[in-house]
């Protein structure tokens, strides 16, 4: 097997130097030239190396082709003394070349498709990486006022101050009093939803949110004691740009329940158990958090039954102000773009 292994690396320098000599090219082009020229086994295009009857065989047997090897060339091949050799060959010769030269025949195996940084020279470009600018926070008070919030509020006051009706002017009459003087004690439980967020210019600026509510009035100054009511109406919030203090303004009417004393001999009282409400009212709103407030401020409260009662019982009504304080409590989630 030695003797073998001498004798064919032998022939191989004998072939490959003269040749390379007289042609002037590299050692693994001369070695595939001279294998071309006295071996006509070689099909069209196919390239040896010119060992032995094909020294591609080997190779392609490696890569995963079939090939019907020498007894001499595998021999060549797995003898460790001839791995020197080989590397020699291969190192003559520049990567780029010896992958020229071994992917150049497609016969030999299938090469796997390149990516295509490898197409494109084999720059491996990094992913491009798109700038995501960061959304800009919500302000404080449009966290607080926002299209569709919806609100719990209960609201207290204490209304002792009683004064003519303020719309006396438009329906003709005189700003009279009669001597009989109430203190009213309103709680009011409302919902409040707001219709729209925060817009409009300068100091204007604000939301606007309606209101449905249920009111118990104790009066512990009077003939009557108590008046039950509903009541509809809105608010306009003026919300700064800065700040957690936001006035406000509204406006509610309603229908209720008095337990009228004017038929039963009182004089001065109300002339009928059905009556009509209005209020109005201005304020500030302290915002502790975008979930919950304080409000304080000043509300007027006018009960009559808008003459109903008449001609039997005069329809005196009644007309109050005074302070009022409330607290609002957000219900369901927070403004959607808000930090909380």
């Amino acid at each position: 097997m030695e003797i073998q292994l001498l004798v064919v690396l032998a022939v191989f320098l004998l072939i490959t130097i003269p040749v390379q000599a007289q042609c002037g090219l590299s050692l693994l082009d001369c070695i595939h030239e001279s294998s071309a020229e006295t071996d006509p086994r070689n099909a069209p295009g196919r390239r040896d190396l010119g060992i032995g009857p094909s020294f591609d065989a080997p190779l392609a047997a490696t890569f995963g082709e079939t090939n019907t090897a020498t007894p001499a060339t595998e021999s060549l091949l797995s003898d460790s003394s001839a791995i020197p050799v080989f590397i020699c060959v291969v190192g003559a010769r520049s990567p780029d070349s010896v992958s020229t030269e071994l992917f150049r025949s497609p016969s030999n195996f299938h090469a796997e498709p390149m990516s295509d940084a490898e197409q494109a020279g084999g720059d491996a470009r990094a992913p491009s990486i798109a700038k995501v600018r960061p959304t800009k926070p919500v302000e404080f008070n449009q966290a607080v006022y926002y299209k569709n919030k919806l609100e719990l509020g209960l609201d207290f006051g204490v209304l002792p101050i009683n004064i003519p009706f303020v719309f006396d002017v438009f329906l003709g009459d005189a700003y009279h009093m009669t001597p009989l003087h109430y203190t009213l004690m309103p709680i009011i439980g409302s919902l409040r939803w707001h219709v729209d967020d925060v817009g409009g210019p300068s100091i204007l600026r604000g939301n606007w949110d309606l209101q449905a509510s249920l009111a118990v009035t104790l009066i512990p100054r009077g003939p009557e004691s108590r008046y039950f009511a509903f009541i509809l109406g809105f608010r306009r919030n003026f919300v700064p740009r800065h700040g957690k203090f936001a006035p406000y303004f509204d406006g509610r009417v309603g229908l209720g329940e008095i337990d009228a004393q004017e038929p039963l001999g009182a004089v001065w009282a109300q002339g009928q158990d059905f009556t009509f409400t209005l209020n109005m009212g201005s304020g500030f709103r302290y915002n502790i958090s975008p979930s919950r407030s304080i409000s304080f401020g000043i509300n007027w409260m006018h009960i009559s039954n808008l003459y109903l009662s008449q001609p039997k019982y005069p329809d005196y009504g009644i007309n109050v102000y005074g302070p009022m304080i409330g607290v609002d409590i957000r219900l369901g989630k927070h403004h959607p773009d808000a930090a909380q």
